[in-house]
């Protein structure tokens, strides 16, 4: 690689040694580094364990710890056809990689014992029970198929009615209808034989639709008894730590499934059938995993007053992890269902779901290293490429690999990547901030491991985030979804993004992203008014999708009975305590939908835009009525339009005629006191 040490020192602040190769010919070097005591940052990853072992060993013999990391630069930048102009980019990458750890966050226990259910034909679940007896407690349901004679394994048949649970806690629900007591039964084939109509397989099970009942079999099982058509069908739960799955349709059929968990289709590779049988037997223990989600109940735009506004993180979730509860006014979200993919917490429009490995903040920081660092080092019309951190980094490897055996161009030098958990994680308001940091094109690339509604929500965000910057006259695209399967795709895309270099603000924010979405939403918003091209009083928004927006009121319709204001999650909508009056902050709007579901009267309409003016912030007034006073004492208890509207629609009711119809216009005491006079009236008169 061509590197340059001077350049790089320069750009991080202090003077490097440049090693050359980092490989098994370094460890001497990378020792005598060790002994320094500071952080240590290997700027290779092929020898990451062999490093990572000697630190150990070192450790042990000669005491003290050093922190120990690791960084590609080779293939994210240095392997290309870019190489000589990537300082800049390769600098970027080393701060990025000396940032502190994400802060620990609560963690998700799980406990397995290795109680294995096995699902499918005989013969194929008998084989991969072979395979993990030794270290597991395996218990076959019977799908068809001849098994073997020697009942080595628990065998149960019947009708699978549901599966539910995860690792160390599936739950099998099964309807017990087989005839033959597996239990009691032999496997001497005297029925098999008998049966006239073949409706007994080797798997001991009768297909009673193909039985006529003749009951031979019966009578040829003899003193073993072990077939009954008088037994009734038994309802039985039984719990199993993990489950293999041998049928062609998994019992999952979610993107998602639950860990613990696997599916092999019959007819599976041989490889296939190896690997799963290594994942089983790892997943025997104890294991912990992040709790990748933080909910914030009183943000959480789903529910109010029984009306479900929001649901967009149920509509995305692809381990159906996330459940409504409108009676609580809340959704509810299965950390141990949850593979931490982040999607919820993108789509989310308020905030009540944050992604919590790493924080917003923490991608903040890292986003803002990157670009400071790309610029502080000379670089130029700065770009950024979001991975996954598996499938994702594995492509990007692969294309720097390429590029040095002169297959590929590579990375480009302006292009920077970074890892994430999960691509799905990320959204509109880090975008936008690093646009207003200085990022000309934020794309972001996607592999066979995203669910498919993972795709649509960030090309729906997207659109958003892109309305809003064209609309502000900064020319683009600025994103750019990556959906590729092959390093050579990847290629021709990120050349092609090149020359997709979108306008930025002239001055780069300073801001530093916060844990909330909706307050770096608003700074990244802020920054890019106050550096627009052009600045239109109204951006229109795509209507799926966008966070931001008005409402707006039909006056005639509206009765001002505020069930919207108690309805809205944001604050978004306020009443006046003194005069019958609805005012709207429009900054606060989520565009749940809440409101206009919620109005009685179908007098809210949702309107996606973003106002550009100070406006934005400030509150506004949406309809105002003048108070109707109670035609007994005068005090104001109801707007006019209300009171009018009630009164005509119930002005040819019969129960609503003369002395009744009056008291429709009275406060509730007085109406109250109306009553009770007139019966008082009725009672003398009867005397």
């Amino acid at each position: 690689m061509p590197l340059d040490p001077q350049a790089l020192g320069k750009a991080l602040g202090e003077p490097l040694t440049l090693h050359s190769t980092l490989c098994r010919r370094e460890v001497g070097a990378f020792l005598q580094a060790r002994q320094g005591g500071q952080e240590l940052l290997v700027a290779c990853t092929q020898e990451q364990r062999l490093f990572t072992e000697l630190a150990a060993q070192a450790q042990a013999t000669q005491g003290g710890w050093t922190p120990l990391r690791f960084v590609n630069i080779r293939e994210t930048g240095g392997w290309s056809r870019d190489a000589a102009q990537a300082m800049p980019k390769l600098a970027a990458l080393l701060a990025a990689a000396r940032l502190p750890e994400p802060e620990p966050v609560a963690t998700v226990s799980y406990r397995s014992e290795g109680r294995l259910l096995v699902i499918g034909p005989m013969e194929p679940a008998e084989a991969m029970a072979a395979s993990l007896a030794d270290v597991m407690q395996v218990t076959l349901f019977a799908q068809g198929g001849a098994g073997a004679q020697a009942r080595r394994w628990p065998v149960i048949s019947g009708h699978i009615d549901g599966i539910t649970g995860w690792l160390g806690a599936f739950d099998l629900a099964w309807t017990q209808s087989n005839p033959i007591d597996l239990d009691l039964c032999t496997r001497c084939n005297a029925c098999v034989q008998a049966c006239p109509e073949g409706a007994i397989g080797l798997d001991y099970q009768v297909n009673l639709d193909a039985c006529k009942s003749h009951r031979a079999c019966v009578k040829a099982c003899g003193a073993a008894a072990a077939i009954d058509f008088q037994r009734a069908p038994a309802a039985v739960t039984q719990a199993f730590d993990l489950v293999l799955d041998l049928r062609a349709a998994p019992a999952f059929l979610q993107h998602a499934k639950p860990q613990g968990y696997l599916h092999l289709a019959p007819g599976a590779a041989p490889q296939a059938r190896l690997d799963a049988v290594l994942a089983l037997r790892g997943l025997v223990g104890e294991f912990e995993k992040p709790k990748f989600f933080q909910y914030k109940q009183t943000l959480c735009a789903h529910s109010r007053n029984r009306q479900v506004g929001c649901s967009a993180c149920i509509d995305v979730c692809s381990a159906e992890a996330i459940s409504s509860e409108p009676a609580r006014q809340q959704i509810k979200v299965n950390p141990s269902l949850c593979v931490g993919c982040g999607a919820c917490t993108s789509v989310c429009p308020t905030g009540a779901l944050t992604y919590t490995y790493p924080r917003p903040n923490e991608q903040g920081v890292k986003l803002k290293t990157l670009l400071d660092t790309y610029a502080k080092a000379g670089g130029r019309d700065a770009m950024l490429l979001l991975h996954s951190q598996e499938a994702g980094a594995a492509m990007v490897e692969a294309l720097g690999r390429a590029a040095r055996v002169g297959g590929a161009h590579g990375v480009p030098a302006n292009l920077m990547p970074m890892a994430l958990w999960h691509t799905a994680s990320t959204g509109i308001e880090l975008w936008l901030a690093a646009v207003a940091g200085g990022a000309r094109h934020v794309a972001v690339l996607a592999t066979d491991e995203e669910a498919p509604q993972y795709l649509d929500a960030l090309r729906q965000q997207m659109d958003v985030a892109q309305a809003i910057l064209t609309g502000l006259g900064y020319e683009g695209p600025h994103f750019s979804l990556v959906h590729c399967q092959h390093p050579s795709d990847l290629d021709q895309e990120l050349q092609l993004i090149t020359r997709r270099a979108g306008g930025v603000p002239a001055k780069p924010a300073r801001f530093a992203v916060g844990a909330d979405k909706r307050p770096t939403l608003e700074l990244a918003l802020d920054h890019l008014i106050d550096h627009a091209r052009q600045l239109p009083d109204a951006i229109a928004l795509p209507a799926v999708g966008s966070p931001l927006g008005s409402i707006v009121v039909d006056k005639d319709k509206c009765t001002l009975c505020m069930a919207c204001v108690s309805a809205c999650p944001a604050s978004a909508l306020q009443d006046k305590p003194d005069a019958p009056q609805l005012s709207f902050i429009e900054k606060n709007c989520v565009q749940c939908g809440l409101c206009a579901s919620t109005c009685p009267e179908a007098a809210i309409t949702l309107q996606p835009r973003l106002l550009t003016s100070p406006e934005r912030k400030r509150s506004r007034v949406l309809n105002a009525s003048a108070p109707y006073a109670c035609v007994r004492c005068a005090k104001p208890f109801g707007t006019l339009k209300a009171i009018e509207s009630m009164l005509g629609k119930l002005g040819g009711h019969a129960m609503f005629q003369g002395a009744a119809a009056e008291r429709l216009k009275m406060c509730g005491d007085c109406r109250v006191i109306d009553i009770y006079s007139a019966n008082n009236e009725i009672r003398i008169t009867d005397v």
